[in-house]
């Protein structure tokens, strides 16, 4: 918890993401933070908002906070059930998700993501859960916002894998293979908001947490980060955001 400022990162992060889903109509999400940044979403300023989650749940309204994709509460008042191949054949490669939230173990300059293995995969370190449905959503959904702390061995020069693909190699490298998503558009952390190069497809700098420097940030990205010239300070969580968050969203605490 930041005491001068009254909020944790985790909530910084929530806010954020939730502030970037403004004129969204449905969102595929995960639980944890990108699940209670959706509800915020919905609670404050997009009451339409149409939660799809991968087990094949569409329209979610869940009673409580869900402990994974699996748990039956989302069943709970949503618009749709269907099988997962229904969900990710129909909805999702149909084109009718506009925004995803992913995270991942590693992020490099262009937002590819890994969330497979660290160290070389024959003998790998860790093994990580997988892809799940992940790479299916960068490729298909219309725009994907990223959810990561922001530390050096997350933020690396090379993937040990890539799991889920963001811009490629820069450039017009993703539209060249024909894959349908525009791919990464914000990346959102506990310390500074990343957007992306339109040209280069290259993350860029461009907010900071309160707190906060460029060279701190810089300290912690394992490539030569661009700034953008307009880099501003993020404006902090409100005091109507975190009550939602913090009475009605996650009051044990679990995830803020």
């Amino acid at each position: 918890m930041n005491e001068t400022m009254n909020y944790s990162p985790a909530e910084m992060m929530i806010v954020s993401a939730s502030r970037a889903l403004r004129g969204s109509r449905v969102v595929f999400v995960g639980v944890g933070l990108p699940n209670i940044a959706c509800n915020l979403a919905r609670k404050s300023h997009s009451p339409t908002l149409e939660l799809v989650y991968e087990s094949g749940i569409f329209g979610a309204n869940p009673a409580r906070l869900p402990l994974s994709i699996g748990d039956p509460t989302l069943v709970s008042d949503s618009m749709s059930a269907v099988s997962m191949a229904d969900l990710f054949m129909l909805y999702l490669q149909g084109g009718l998700v506009n925004v995803a939230l992913l995270g991942g173990a590693q992020i490099d300059r262009f937002g590819n993501l890994n969330s497979t293995i660290i160290g070389p995969y024959e003998r790998p370190k860790v093994r990580l859960p997988g892809s799940g449905g992940a790479c299916e959503i960068a490729i298909n959904a219309q725009k994907v916002l990223i959810i990561m702390r922001l530390k050096k061995r997350a933020f690396v020069e090379k993937l040990d894998f890539l799991t889920s693909p963001g811009h490629l190699e820069g450039g017009d490298t993703r539209e060249n293979l024909g894959i349908p998503g525009e791919g990464p558009e914000l990346v959102i952390t506990d310390r500074a908001l990343f957007t992306f190069s339109k040209s280069t497809k290259e993350m860029t700098l461009s907010e900071l947490a309160p707190g906060e420097s460029v060279e701190s940030i810089k300290a912690e990205v394992s490539w030569p980060i661009h700034i953008s010239p307009d880099v501003k300070e993020m404006d902090p969580p409100g005091e109507e955001e975190l009550r939602i968050i913090r009475e009605e969203l996650d009051p044990d605490g679990m995830y803020r």
